[in-house]
C-alpha cells in the first residue's frame, strides 16, 4: 500500500486537539466521482455541488486543471475499497491500530471519522467476523449521514449526526424523532433556526460530545457551497 487510508490534516478536526482529541479521517471520493461506485446513496444535487470534497486542499486546483493530488488519492482509495474490499478492510484495521498508538504516544485520545466525504454503512462490513467498530470497542468513532434507520444503536462507540439537504425535510423530521442531532449548513451560522437554538458546529468536529439538547448543529458553507443556490445552504442574509 503506497498511500495511507487515514488523514489528520483537516482544519476543523485540528481544533479538537486543544481538547485532547486526535481525529483521523478516511476520505473517499464522494458520490459517483470515482467512476466505480456511489459512496453516497442519499446524495442530492445540492450536496453533490456543495460537497466538502472541494473544501481546503481538496479544492485547490492549478489553472486549467480539474483535479489535484488530494482528489486523485481519494479516487484511488475508493477504487481500492470497491475492487479489493477484504484487503482494504484489513489495511484500515492496521491503520487504525497504528493511529491509536500514535495518538497515545502524544498523550491524546484518538477518534475516527470514516465517512469524511462518503456515507458508507461501515456497520455492515465485516473483517474477521466483526465490523470495524467491534474491533475497537473502546475507541470513539463518529460520522455525519443522510441515511435513516441505520442499525447502530447497539454500537456504543459510534455516534451519528443526521445531515440536512435541500430535499430531505421529511427525513430530517424522522431523524429528530429518533433522537438524532441535525447538521444544517448556513451561509452564516445563526443562534436559532426555526425557533430552535443552534450549536456552532465549526468550533470543533467532536459531535459525540454534543448533548441530547443540541438538536441543530450549524455549519458554515465552505468551498463550492458558498455559491450554492439549490437550498442546500440556508441563507440567513
Amino acid at each position: 500500500m503506497a498511500f495511507s487510508l487515514l488523514s489528520t490534516q483537516n482544519l476543523k478536526t485540528l481544533k479538537g486537539e486543544k481538547q485532547g482529541y486526535k481525529t483521523y479521517i478516511l476520505h473517499l471520493a464522494p458520490s459517483d466521482l470515482s467512476g466505480v461506485m456511489n459512496t453516497c446513496p442519499k446524495a442530492t444535487a445540492g450536496c453533490r455541488a456543495a460537497c466538502l470534497n472541494t473544501a481546503g486542499h481538496g479544492g485547490m486546483f492549478k489553472a486549467g486543471e480539474t483535479t489535484n493530488t488530494v482528489q486523485e488519492a481519494r479516487k484511488r482509495r475508493t477504487v481500492f475499497f470497491k475492487t479489493n474490499r477484504e484487503v482494504f478492510m484489513e489495511t484500515l484495521i492496521t491503520d487504525i491500530t497504528k493511529a491509536i498508538k500514535q495518538a497515545e504516544r502524544k498523550g491524546m485520545t484518538p477518534v475516527f471519522r470514516l465517512n469524511g466525504t462518503s456515507d458508507i454503512l461501515w456497520e455492515n462490513i465485516y473483517v474477521g467476523g466483526k465490523n470495524v467498530f467491534e474491533h475497537f470497542p473502546t475507541v470513539q468513532f463518529y460520522d455525519y449521514s443522510k441515511i435513516l434507520n441505520r442499525k447502530v444503536k447497539h454500537l456504543g462507540n459510534y455516534h451519528l449526526t443526521f445531515s440536512r439537504a435541500e430535499s430531505n425535510d421529511a427525513d430530517v423530521m424522522k431523524a429528530l424523532e429518533q433522537g438524532y442531532s441535525i447538521a444544517v449548513v448556513f451561509d452564516e451560522v445563526p443562534t436559532t433556526w426555526n425557533g430552535v437554538p443552534v450549536v456552532d458546529g465549526d468550533l470543533d468536529d467532536l459531535r459525540f460530545n454534543n448533548t441530547k439538547l443540541d438538536l441543530v448543529i450549524g455549519l458554515k458553507a465552505k468551498g463550492r457551497a458558498k455559491k450554492d443556490t439549490s437550498g442546500f445552504v440556508i441563507r440567513t442574509n
